[in-house]
């Protein structure tokens, strides 16, 4: 009887006070994400496209002062900037190549500068040049005819270290030219007073002559 007693006394004080509640089942641990792993290029995938602009390391340049049928202060920088270069195909020197940005006009100048006596890899002095100066859009091309109107003071190479590329050299160059430019037909010229670049050359994989 005592026991009853006990027992009904305790379910009477649980129906009057709080009583703890029976522990549950323990929490589940949150699940790991793990991240998606990278996709690889597929095994045929071409190589990115090379950065814009003359050299890849950002150093290219075009400077030129011309007047007469064109009056332009040209200060291009490298991103604004195509250049190319190489022997010439006579092997007699150098051929370096610019084109500008597009003009307000939607037209493009090129500038062509024949070094003659430059030779791969080497440093120049006082080199005899021939200097071509082409409007793309408008049919209209300037040269000097000749190798005495136009000089390069100083020229300098510097090898580009590509593997797996042809030998590659960044050219710097000033001069100026002290006869003008002139269409084939003689009716316009211009002189092109000073010039001042860095592009680059290519040369094949045979040894440097």
């Amino acid at each position: 009887m005592l026991r009853r007693a006990l027992i009904a006394s305790a379910c009477g004080l649980c129906a009057s006070l709080p009583c703890a509640a029976a522990p549950g089942p323990p929490a589940a641990a949150p699940p790991i994400v793990m991240p998606p792993a990278a996709t690889p290029p597929p095994p045929n995938a071409p190589p990115p496209a090379p950065a814009p602009g003359c050299l890849p390391s950002g150093n290219g340049y075009l400077k030129a002062r011309i007047r007469g049928a064109l009056n332009l202060d040209i200060d291009w920088h490298n991103a604004e900037l195509e250049c190319d270069g190489g022997p010439r195909p006579d092997g007699s020197g150098m051929r370096m190549s610019f084109l500008g940005p597009k003009r307000p006009d939607g037209r493009r100048l090129r500038l062509v500068f024949g070094v003659g006596a430059a030779r791969e890899g080497r440093v120049g002095h006082t080199l005899p040049t021939n200097l071509t100066v082409i409007v793309e859009g408008a049919q209209r091309l300037y040269a000097t005819r000749g190798e005495d109107h136009c000089t390069v003071d100083t020229l300098n190479q510097q090898r580009l270290r590509a593997a797996g590329t042809p030998r590659r050299y960044r050219v710097v160059a000033r001069g100026f030219c002290v006869a003008p430019a002139t269409t084939l037909n003689d009716a316009e010229r211009i002189l092109v007073s000073s010039f001042d670049f860095a592009g680059q050359a290519v040369f094949g994989d045979d040894a440097i002559r």
